[in-house]
């Protein structure tokens, strides 16, 4: 569980980081230079022949949707989001692994159904008399497609990645960043204006802590931990994240929030993970 916990709080920065300096910066041009860096760390360890059979291909494809897919949906949402906002939107994270999950393992739990529901009355809460305003439910369906994708990925790997493997984790991660690395290009080339972009000195050093930190260790710290944990304590882990964000976002970004609503949509969002949590994981 370390793993998690370390990259809980390395991440909590992550989301006030891209708001306050790249938050106007082109989504799928971000996503492209967090995971090229990424893929650029872990490049000494790569061991192309110690990944058997059609493992590099799974990869491939895990790293496309976890990172690189999630990645473009998740930067593109905080120019409808404040950071805290887009934090708090990825708490349905957690109730997307136990459902995909449950999918792969051909069994229901109605828990689920109940705990997603109280999630999303926790969030409407929160959010309330806010729908109409220009972009909000643009960027909560933004996040939740990245939650969705990020959640996609973690089941995948932590599949993949299950007991009887012949491979480290270290000698193959670069195969997920390859696979982020090129979905984030080719969104980016179908993004007009995303290859005639200027980064001031800010900007730069902020995409190489997102990049080399946030994403290269961050990503790798995290799959490593999901595949040592049951889905049940995945899906809490998952959602540490979360208070830890948008406490740094209030406080050390100063965006401002309701926090009277904040803290009572917060309670049935938290309410509802710990149900989640509680119920039974094979």
């Amino acid at each position: 569980m370390a793993p998690l916990l370390i990259t809980s709080f390395i991440w909590a920065f992550s989301f006030g980081l891209v708001k306050k300096y790249l938050g106007g910066v082109d989504a799928a041009f971000v996503a492209f230079a967090r995971l090229a860096l990424a893929l650029l760390l872990f490049l000494p360890l790569w061991r192309p022949r110690r990944s058997p059979g059609p493992l590099p291909w799974r990869l491939f494809g895990i790293g496309m949707v976890e990172f690189g897919l999630m990645y473009v949906f998740y930067i593109q949402s905080f120019h409808f989001l404040a950071a805290h906002q887009v934090a708090l939107f990825t708490v349905f994270t957690p109730l997307y692994v136990a459902v995909f999950d449950d999918l792969l393992e051909r069994r229901f739990r109605p828990l689920h159904l109940w705990t997603s529901l109280l999630a999303v009355a926790g969030t409407a809460v929160i959010v309330y008399s806010g729908w109409g305003r220009s972009g909000l439910l643009a960027g909560f369906l933004l996040v939740q497609a990245s939650n969705a994708c990020f959640a996609v990925g973690q089941v995948w790997y932590r599949r993949l990645a299950g007991p009887g493997r012949e491979w480290r984790d270290r000698d193959v991660f670069a195969w997920l960043y390859l696979g982020g690395a090129a979905a984030a290009a080719l969104a980016m080339f179908l993004s007009p204006g995303a290859l005639e972009l200027r980064l001031d000195s800010g900007q730069s050093l902020v995409l190489l802590y997102l990049g080399l930190l946030a994403s290269g260790m961050g990503f790798f710290l995290w799959n490593i931990g999901s595949s040592r944990v049951s889905a049940g304590t995945l899906a809490v882990m998952n959602n540490l994240k979360v208070p830890l964000a948008v406490a740094v976002s209030l406080l050390f970004f100063r965006e401002s929030a309701d926090l009277l609503r904040l803290a009572g949509g917060g309670s049935a969002v938290l309410l509802a993970l710990y149900l989640n949590a509680r119920s039974p994981a094979k």
